[in-house]
């Protein structure tokens, strides 16, 4: 009974004594209430039951998504804005030791960093730089998260929504910004032919001879057209520069 009581005790002891750790996994071991220099894993952890707590920590990528959060810009535009960071625990130590949860207080840092960057700037800068919003998200939360250990990769703005009276005034603006180029373009167009007019009006003047050729040559186009007459009256002085002899 004695040899069967030993045994189970140490099997307790053994199951308590010897943690394995994936690959991915680090154990931070505080000893008697203070910590170990160094987190251990991966493989097998032995620790010395009830003097020793393991407390395991993931240093695999995390990919948090922040709620949508109530945002009025710089120009006074109510929006809702949410986005989306990766990050990674790059210290073990500090992210157990300096943060009571380091992911509750990074998704609430977050919040809070995405509502007062969004609030700083223009509508109109949010939707046309949002890689620029992006770099200043990663680079403040990467600097307030260092302290616990956590490195703040990438941060993407997902998702912009606007109010139903913006997205009508939005459309318009873009629908009178069309108008503008399409007249535009048309204007230039007018002006390249009238250019090229201008030019062919000075091409005949230099030559006579130019437009006596183009009459002609309208002549033969329209007598083409054999299911059509057309009589054209032909001045005289039209064969003038021909017959003249210098």
């Amino acid at each position: 009974m004695f040899y069967i009581l030993a045994i189970i005790l140490l099997i307790v002891f053994l199951s308590a004594a010897i943690k394995v750790l994936r690959e991915y996994e680090r154990g931070v071991i505080f000893r008697l209430g203070r910590v170990l220099e160094r987190p251990k894993g991966p493989g097998i952890v032995i620790i010395i039951p009830i003097i020793d707590r393991l407390v395991k920590v993931s240093l695999r990528l995390v990919t948090m998504d922040v709620p949508p959060q109530d945002v009025i810009t710089r120009d006074n535009v109510s929006i809702k804005v949410d986005a989306v960071i990766y990050f990674r625990v790059m210290d073990p130590n500090s992210a157990v030791i300096e943060v009571e949860n380091y992911l509750f207080a990074t998704s609430q840092l977050s919040q809070t960093t995405l509502r007062s960057v969004c609030g700083q700037v223009e509508l109109d800068e949010l939707l046309a730089e949002r890689d620029k919003i992006n770099s200043t998200l990663q680079q403040i939360l990467d600097r307030n998260t260092d302290p616990w250990g956590i490195k703040v990769s990438t941060v993407e703005v997902k998702h912009i929504e606007l109010p139903l009276e913006m997205q009508r005034a939005m459309a318009k603006q873009a629908e009178a910004e069309r108008e503008r180029r399409a007249k535009v373009i048309n204007a230039e167009g007018e002006f390249q032919a009238a250019a090229k007019l201008r030019e062919a009006a000075q091409t005949i003047q230099d030559f006579p001879y130019a437009l006596q050729l183009r009459y002609l040559q309208t002549l033969s186009e329209v007598g083409a057209q054999g299911s059509s007459k057309t009589l054209f009256p032909i001045p005289i002085d039209l064969f003038t520069p021909f017959t003249t002899k210098k």
